[in-house]
């Protein structure tokens, strides 16, 4: 789950080990056992457990920041974290009591979670009630309940997973989210068009569905016209990005749409396809794929062969290779 991960990120940074020594130095053992701000993270439980076996000399908090800081040390940051967290953990040495216990949970504006197998969004993400960027980029996540993703969310990446059915998401969505990420999964239309409108988003600014299987471009145009802050769009990599008119028709369709597949849109090329969203019947439900395979490695070259003389009557040796391109 997610909470599960997000406690294992914890334990990378380190915070414990950094609440512990303050724990220590300042002699304030018997509060983090009778705290009762356990919460998800159970972090009092866990310094209590720690104490027997970790024991720390007292530093202060400037040695404290010297040992974060060097790449040598034992508390060097992880190099696979984000600034986020080299400031989490700056504040557990100069303000320990922003990070301590349930407090934590306030801190957290962004949490990154990549390629940690997760495969559930669980209720415990509610307590992290500023949280305004969540990235689950990698992961085995096919179902999300929109009830257990706090309301605060303006990002929300979902990359490379196997989301199919957007029907859960769209139940209870974070009203303020910009910025939608679904590229990389398994979502088909049109039984998925439904619900990219602006009823579920009404804020989005930023959508991601590239790599999926949708097919029908002009009902997914029809939905995604009612997006009215919609202005960059990523559908590179489904089948309807085939189609001969497939850019000029969102271009002409989505006046207000800025970036279309990472390329900007500019007045010349809106200028192009003007009038094109008024003519469906130029899109066709078909589309050639030309493959050009410009040198093959390996096999034997018949040509170089020693000719034979005129009138021999040696055995003949032919070749012939039959290639199978798949895609």
């Amino acid at each position: 789950s997610v909470s599960a991960a997000f406690r294992d990120h914890l334990r990378r940074l380190g915070l414990s080990l950094l609440l512990l020594s303050l724990s220590l130095q300042n002699k304030s053992h018997s509060n983090a056992r009778t705290s009762p701000h356990g919460g998800w993270l159970g972090l009092e439980a866990e310094l209590a457990g720690q104490e027997e076996a970790v024991q720390l000399g007292e530093e202060s908090p400037e040695a404290l920041m010297e040992l974060l800081s060097d790449r040598h040390s034992p508390w060097a940051l992880p190099p696979d974290c984000s600034p986020q967290d080299q400031h989490l953990r700056e504040m557990a040495v100069l303000t320990p009591k922003l990070v301590h216990g349930s407090n934590i949970f306030q801190v957290f504006r962004s949490l990154r979670i990549v390629g940690k197998g997760v495969e559930e969004v669980d209720e415990g993400l509610l307590q992290l009630q500023q949280l305004e960027e969540l990235i689950l980029s990698a992961n085995q996540i096919s179902r999300i309940t929109s009830a257990n993703l706090p309301r605060t969310l303006k990002v929300l990446e979902l990359c490379c997973n196997a989301v199919a059915d957007l029907q859960d998401l769209c139940s209870q969505p974070p009203p303020e989210l910009q910025h939608l990420g679904l590229g990389y999964n398994r979502l088909c239309g049109p039984s998925q068009d439904k619900y990219l409108t602006a009823d579920f988003w009404p804020n989005l600014v930023s959508l991601d569905l590239s790599f999926n299987s949708f097919t029908d471009l002009l009902g997914l145009v029809s939905q995604l016209s009612s997006l009215q802050k919609l202005r960059v769009l990523v559908l590179r990599g489904n089948p309807l990005a085939l189609i001969p008119t497939y850019r000029g028709f969102l271009v002409d369709s989505l006046p207000k749409l800025s970036i279309l597949d990472d390329i900007h849109i500019g007045p010349d090329e809106r200028h192009q396809f003007h009038g094109l969203a008024r003519q469906p019947e130029l899109i066709r439900s078909e589309a050639r794929v030309v493959v050009s395979i410009g040198e093959i490695k390996g096999v034997p070259d018949s040509s170089a062969q020693q000719q034979l003389e005129v009138g021999s009557e040696a055995p003949v040796i032919t070749y012939s290779y039959h290639v199978t391109y798949e895609f």
